[in-house]
């Protein structure tokens, strides 16, 4: 086995290129170094464990590089801000190869790559479980936060829910992972969309000075909504009308899975949820829902195509209720 001085080559072999606009130093040194930034400095870590958020007989090590990374970019996104470069640190059981270790540094580059950015720094440990911990680093002149919607905006969408969750199911069932990926298209995308996710950083910054609160979807469309409205102290309704795309409604019928269950449940499709003031419109984002008075009713509700409401349970994944 590989030295850790030789493993932080591989890597920085393997992540290397081109240091992003503002950062002196990369992998390599004790630390990474940037500019101080113009802007705000906005920065989160997000960790990706095994048997938690991922189990290797669904992904190849490259997706797990891959999700690990943009999971983490997509808090940029909910705070409508540009990346500035990203540090993993990873814990590596006895098993993971230099082999192994290049692929999981590929899929991370592959992501940043997509992203316009590159993991700049980290740090290597010996585990008994693979884990993957991201910090991402970006700026905004004005981040977006959870506690700015007011009554009367409308909530905003973009990108699909429900399909990662529909994905993972699929993925589990006991067919296998092959009989998924060879399943009926609908359903091959819904893999996908669970393997590789999409940070949505161009909608965030287009949000970026126009939307009034913000948030991405990682632990399911009821729950997440639900923070907006609790951190603002308003109500969230949304539309069952438009929760469904055509995608979603097919990979679910192949499944026999109920559609609008997975669109307010599943998580880790990772779209951006934004509230406007009453009459403007985002590109890129469709609008899924209302914001009223915290008086008219419970945080979250579901107005249905009769224009029956119903409160909305919060569900959705949890750390520590979900163990």
């Amino acid at each position: 086995m590989s030295s850790e001085r030789d493993r932080i080559e591989l890597l920085r072999n393997a992540l290397g290129g081109q240091l992003p606009q503002g950062v002196l130093l990369g992998i390599g040194d004790d630390a990474a170094a940037i500019t101080p930034p113009a802007e705000a400095l906005v920065w989160t870590v997000d960790a990706a464990v095994e048997g938690v958020h991922f189990r290797r007989d669904l992904l190849t090590l490259e997706d797990v590089g891959y999700r690990a990374t943009m999971a983490a970019a997509s808090d940029l996104a909910a705070m409508g801000a540009a990346p500035i470069g990203l540090l993993a640190a990873l814990v590596l059981p006895a098993w993971v190869s230099d082999a192994d270790l290049e692929a999981l540094a590929r899929g991370q580059r592959e992501a940043a790559d997509a992203l316009g950015t590159a993991v700049i720094g980290g740090n290597l440990s010996r585990g008994t479980e693979l884990s993957i911990t991201t910090t991402a680093l970006g700026t905004a002149a004005r981040p977006l936060t959870r506690a700015g919607a007011r009554p009367g905006d409308g909530i905003w969408m973009a990108g699909p829910v429900g399909l990662a969750a529909l994905g993972l199911a699929a993925l589990s069932r006991d067919e296998g992972p092959a009989a998924a990926e060879k399943g009926p298209p609908a359903v091959a995308a819904a893999v996908a969309a669970w393997r590789r996710p999409l940070a949505r950083l161009a909608d965030g910054r287009r949000a970026s000075g126009r939307a009034r609160a913000a948030i991405d979807v990682s632990d399911g469309l009821a729950r997440d909504v639900g923070h907006v409205a609790r951190a603002s102290g308003v109500r969230a309704v949304l539309d069952a009308a438009r929760l469904v795309g055509d995608e979603l409604r097919e990979a679910a019928a192949a499944l026999g899975r109920d559609p609008l269950a997975l669109a307010l449940y599943g998580g880790e499709d990772y779209a951006l949820v934004a509230t406007l003031p009453e009459g403007q419109a985002l590109e890129g984002f469709t609008r899924i829902g209302a914001v009223e008075p915290l008086s008219a009713g419970p945080c979250v509700a579901l107005a249905g195509e009769d224009g029956s409401i119903t409160a909305l349970v919060e569900l959705g994944f949890d750390h520590f209720r979900d163990a």
